[in-house]
């Protein structure tokens, strides 16, 4: 393995389970079945996970130089290029500027870096086995449009399960992402009702379980509100030998529904277009019809990513946390988009459940989503850091994330940071016009906590879409 995938695979460990720096000997990392030594100077500052700059000099092998008459940090190695500055919550990739939740500090004569902006600038494969405390890093194979593929997949795939990296349930649709295509067995069943979804030969994703309670025996709920058709959808590990995954849809009422299979891992059981028939999947396709009923008869398809979530708590406020944040703007934009009859919109997760960057990328670019927007809350090693800032990646989303722009930071009355580029993996790997919003800084309290206002997120969702329909041109 490349020298840079061991520090990819070592960073996004300790990002995506910040209780690291607490009990690092508590857990074992193997890459490539070498059991790895995880630093106890790892530590959590401010919600962001920081690594002495030694983790990358003497077990990666990279070059790092010290400037401390400028409090710069160079690092390079495998063809990048990163500079980093002491108290400066900006950081230079490749002479491209970037933001960084938290400056890097000096901490007892060791320099502290953030992981974060390494770690999303990179594909990452992270397997985590919950009841051996065990996580299996592998290196990612090359990127496409839609998204990436881990060596760690590949080798759960070889043993001939499919892995599901994601549920979710939006517009009475419920989508579920796995890492390859399988045959469901669909069927509905009465007193109560409900619609049964069983997954041959289909295990957990590692990213997804951990946090889940999806183990064989104990059963997960994804709460659905406000749906007049179903009240709760229900998954586990069904059984073990063989393994498979059951989810079950509980309904308020009898319902009929369709299932798509969307080919490479992405299935939809819709209860939306209920003509008074069932159409059952088929028998070695897993499929009732080529496409799915998602954008039919012309329908503009939005698909709307609350970032982070479950064990990711995205960045830390002094009330809330970033996942929470995120995930209630989302559903507040769902709910005003719903009502457009020219729109079809889906979100990448409804609940607090963990969804792998490359999952969110694979539901946009299945359902051939029109826009991509993911939604966030930022941070800053200083509280008084503030204001509202619109991401995109590729020229083509440039217009899309101008227009939202304005409707957007007008809606927030924060500071106007501006229409920026970044390198972000969801706004880089989709294929659609995609932006990433920043809304406000978590680490501002008087920010924080107009965010965690009920009619200020009210405002800020009506914003956002304002800026999605007059982009799409839909009235």
């Amino acid at each position: 393995m490349k020298k840079l995938g061991f520090l990819v695979f070592l960073l996004v460990f300790m990002w995506s389970f910040p209780h690291i720096g607490e009990a690092a000997t508590d857990t074992k990392v193997v890459l490539n079945g070498q059991q790895l030594s995880i630093p106890e100077e790892v530590q959590n500052v401010k919600g962001s996970v920081m690594v002495p700059i030694r983790v990358i000099s003497q077990n990666l092998g990279y070059q790092v130089k010290w400037d401390q008459s400028a409090g710069q940090v160079n690092i390079d190695g495998e063809g990048k290029s990163i500079q980093l500055y002491i108290g400066k919550n900006a950081a230079s990739v490749d002479n491209k500027t970037y933001s960084l939740n938290t400056a890097p500090v000096i901490k007892n004569g060791t320099t502290m870096v953030p992981i974060r902006l390494v770690s999303e600038q990179m594909g990452i494969g992270v397997h985590w086995n919950n009841s051996d405390k065990i996580v299996t890093l592998t290196s990612t194979g090359t990127s496409t449009g839609g998204g990436t593929t881990s060596d760690a997949d590949n080798a759960t795939s070889e043993n001939g399960l499919a892995l599901v990296n994601g549920i979710s349930f939006s517009e009475s649709r419920l989508l579920v992402t796995l890492d390859k295509s399988v045959t469901p067995k669909v069927s509905k069943m009465d007193s109560p009702n409900r619609i049964v979804v069983d997954l041959p030969n289909a295990d957990f994703g590692g990213g997804f379980a951990q946090g889940q309670n999806a183990e064989a025996g104990q059963i997960a709920t994804l709460a659905v509100p406000n749906n007049d058709n179903v009240s709760q959808v229900r998954y586990s590990q069904y059984s073990t030998d063989p393994s498979s995954v059951r989810i079950v849809i509980d309904l308020k009422k009898a319902k009929n529904y369709e299932v798509f299979n969307e080919g490479q891992g992405l299935l939809i059981v819709d209860l939306t277009a209920d003509n008074g028939t069932t159409k059952q999947p088929d028998s070695s396709t897993g499929a009732t019809q080529p496409g799915s009923s998602v954008g039919n008869s012309g329908k503009k398809v939005v698909v709307i990513d609350a970032g982070h979530g479950d064990q990711d708590p995205g960045a830390v406020g002094s009330q809330t946390t970033e996942k929470r944040l995120n995930l209630g703007l989302a559903l507040k934009v769902e709910a005003l988009l719903k009502d457009d009859p020219n729109i079809d919109v889906i979100l990448t997760r409804s609940d607090d459940t963990f969804l792998e960057l490359k999952e969110r990328v694979k539901v946009a670019e299945k359902l051939n989503a029109d826009v991509f927007v993911s939604i966030h809350a930022n941070s800053s090693g200083s509280s008084a850091a503030s204001g509202t800032e619109t991401y995109y990646q590729r020229s083509s989303s440039k217009k899309l994330a101008q227009t939202i722009h304005k409707y957007f930071v007008a809606a927030t009355g924060f500071k106007d940071r501006g229409v920026q580029y970044g390198n972000f993996h969801v706004i880089r790997e989709t294929t659609m016009p995609a932006v990433l919003l920043e809304v406000g800084f978590i680490s501002n309290r008087t920010e924080e906590s107009k965010m965690m206002d009920s009619a200020k997120q009210d405002q800020i969702a009506a914003s956002v879409v304002k800026g999605i329909k007059e982009y799409l041109g839909v009235s």
